[in-house]
């Protein structure tokens, strides 16, 4: 990225979803009963963290061997995910942190308060990161998450996604978001998914099967672009499941 990326948009929050969205039933426990309050900016929040590559093992890039037995990977459709991470103009953002997490092929996170009764892999941690490069695109390896249920109404299943974290250039750009999987008849069907009012703000979280990208006889590959802040920005998740 090359100059300044320039003073930070306000966040749109028509692409976002409302505090209180009633078929989405967690939300009708915690909304904020006030109205938003907005605040000027502080220069520590218009500055940000710096990440550098040797903060990261060899394999945190790769969820299929990273919490691996030696000569193991984890069990399931072998998939790449990548894109870039983009500013508000566009531009890509280079050096920045992106974890991830995620549930396993058989729809059940690795975490002590999980309730589903899937099985566990055991080569299978559920999480990893990468630092984009110099021109804001990462890659990673992981394997197909399963759809899960979850106690929002008596049949209610999660669509099949991965968890995003993405720390920009600073602390005002931190977003939260998760990426679906062109396809998947769950998604119309998800009440987290339905709150987001803008269509395009969906669209923008349906990562697309990229066979350009994908491994012959090894992984299929899908593309998914970030974009930090603006008009144009991804959603902003607020409830992390599998936290």
């Amino acid at each position: 990225m090359t100059g300044s990326p320039g003073p930070l948009l306000p966040r749109d929050w028509t692409r976002q979803p409302p505090a209180l969205t009633p078929d989405y039933r967690s939300t009708r426990l915690r909304a904020p009963q006030h109205a938003r309050i907005t605040l000027p900016s502080t220069p520590s929040e218009e500055s940000g963290p710096v990440f550098g590559h040797d903060l990261l093992g060899p394999l945190d890039s790769d969820l299929t061997r990273n919490f691996a037995a030696a000569g193991q990977r984890a069990v399931g459709p072998q998939i790449i995910v990548h894109g870039q991470l983009r500013d508000q103009n566009g531009r890509g953002l280079p050096g920045a942190l992106i974890e991830v997490w995620q549930a396993n092929a058989g729809g059940r996170y690795r975490h002590r308060a999980e309730g589903y009764l899937a099985p566990l892999d055991p080569n299978f941690g559920g999480c990893g990161r990468v630092i984009t490069d110099a021109h804001g695109r990462y890659r990673l390896r992981t394997v197909q998450p399963a759809p899960y249920p979850w106690p929002n109404d008596e049949n209610a299943w999660r669509p099949a996604h991965i968890h995003f974290s993405v720390f920009g250039t600073s602390f005002a750009q931190r977003l939260i978001t998760q990426m679906y999987f062109e396809g998947d008849p769950l998604i119309q069907r998800c009440p987290i998914v339905a709150a987001i009012p803008d269509p395009t703000a969906i669209a923008g979280l349906i990562a697309p099967l990229d066979m350009e990208a994908s491994l012959p006889g090894d992984a299929l590959a899908y593309r998914f672009d970030i974009v930090l802040r603006g008009r144009r920005a991804s959603y902003f998740e607020n409830r992390p499941e599998g936290m």
